[in-house]
């Protein structure tokens, strides 16, 4: 059993930067592949960032956006610079302790946050 918990969102301008974290419970964190989503009112959950032993990044974010993880303190951040409006969403952090599946399939993550909200004004 895995408990994700989001924190740092915030209403910010556009050009802005906001740091968000994720504390997770259990001793395994290390082995975690950890990722973050996003979903904008009435449309789809997408990817944004994974971690493992290396990083991916959805287009839309690469260049901007940074994850990392303290495995220390049970912490995966997402540092979110040059933020824009349509970054605007409800941002989750996921965890995937078998690591099996593709990282931009949300079926690859077995325990979800409950979100921060993260809204860019113009």
């Amino acid at each position: 059993q895995v408990v994700l918990v989001e924190s740092g969102g915030g209403l910010v301008q556009a050009g802005d930067s906001l740091r968000l974290s994720c504390v997770a419970s259990g001793r395994t964190f290390s082995r975690n592949r950890m990722g973050w989503w996003r979903q904008a009112p009435g449309k789809e959950r997408e990817f944004v960032a994974s971690i493992s032993w290396k990083t991916y990044y959805a287009d839309s974010v690469k260049g901007r956006f940074a994850i990392s993880r303290d495995n220390i303190k049970n912490t995966v951040y997402l540092q979110m610079n040059s933020l824009k409006p349509e970054d605007t969403a409800v941002y989750y952090c996921a965890a995937d302790p078998a690591q099996s599946g593709i990282s931009s399939h949300p079926e690859s993550y077995a325990y979800w946050g409950q979100g921060t909200q993260v809204t860019v004004s113009s």
